[in-house]
């Protein structure tokens, strides 16, 4: 109970530091994630809510990073796990469970409402904020990476982060087209 109460407060702190950033002129850029074995960079003008866990709804016939279908608060959302779309195949095996089969920090980021897809992207787990100080060096994407695909940022522990656009991903077609 206490570890639920601690994440709830983990949570309403991101939250509330998610709406200071996008309200102020805060230097933090980028929601930062870890999904599979990557660590990722979502703008924080297209990441939209961030959900707990919830286990969606099957829908056959689709590709398998496509999780399938979530009512997120009133609202039916697409769930894509990032990881398995990233790397082109769904790693289920790979997704933190605690001992009673729920995820146990996996999460749910929306995408931005203007970007007029109801998707969400799971993610293993929330790390914080991060703005262009956090990092100690940068380079661009490569000529033959994908579309979607930003700059890739070192910390100072020499951790590799990935820029993700996601109003480049929402506009992919291989992330649109979610059939099998």
């Amino acid at each position: 109970m206490a570890n639920r109460d601690a994440l709830r407060a983990f949570q309403a702190r991101l939250a509330s530091r998610l709406q200071a950033a996008r309200t102020s002129d805060v230097s933090a850029s980028w929601l930062a994630v870890e999904a599979g074995s990557a660590r990722y960079l979502f703008p924080l003008g297209h990441a939209g809510e961030i959900f707990p866990w919830t286990t969606p709804h099957p829908v056959p016939y689709t590709e398998p990073w496509f999780l399938g279908v979530a009512n997120l608060r009133g609202g039916l959302y697409g769930v894509v796990q990032l990881a398995g779309f990233a790397s082109d195949a769904a790693t289920p095996a790979s997704l933190p469970v605690s001992g009673d089969g729920v995820r146990t920090q996996a999460r749910l980021v929306a995408l931005n409402e203007l970007l007029e897809v109801n998707c969400a992207l799971m993610v293993d787990r929330l790390v914080g904020l991060r703005g262009v100080e956090a990092f100690t060096a940068s380079q661009p994407p490569a000529a033959d990476s994908a579309s979607w695909l930003g700059h890739t940022y070192t910390d100072a522990k020499g951790e590799q982060w990935q820029e993700i656009d996601l109003q480049a991903l929402s506009r992919q077609p291989r992330f649109l087209s979610i059939g099998a």
